[in-house]
């Protein structure tokens, strides 16, 4: 946990663009792809036999593992790594979360 909250802290203090909008297409799409594997990875893993909620924890580790690792990828080769993507990472997974727990059994 400690991990996690240095690098959120690391990535956003870290040396960022002088442009980095809260609303932008880019986190537009962090948004809907986060949204989208947390998703797929649900419904794999109700495929695989879990529980629903078994299933909706595994889909959220592998959706916020996704999105850190993409910023994670973007801090080594030289792309943006942005707290605000995370952020909107999060909202993704949150939104569609609240979606799936909507859904008939």
């Amino acid at each position: 946990m400690i991990r996690g909250v240095l690098l959120v802290f690391t990535l956003h203090f870290g040396n960022r663009p002088a442009s980095d909008p809260w609303f932008a297409a880019d986190k537009a799409k962090h948004f809907f792809m986060s949204a989208f594997v947390q998703s797929g990875s649900f419904s794999l893993l109700r495929d695989a036999g879990l529980g629903r909620h078994a299933a909706l924890l595994g889909a959220t580790a592998v959706s916020s593992a996704t999105g850190i690792g993409k910023e994670l990828y973007d801090k080594r080769f030289g792309g943006d790594p942005s707290f605000k993507d995370l952020t909107w990472d999060g909202a993704g997974i949150v939104a569609m979360t609240l979606v799936l727990r909507r859904t008939q059994p």
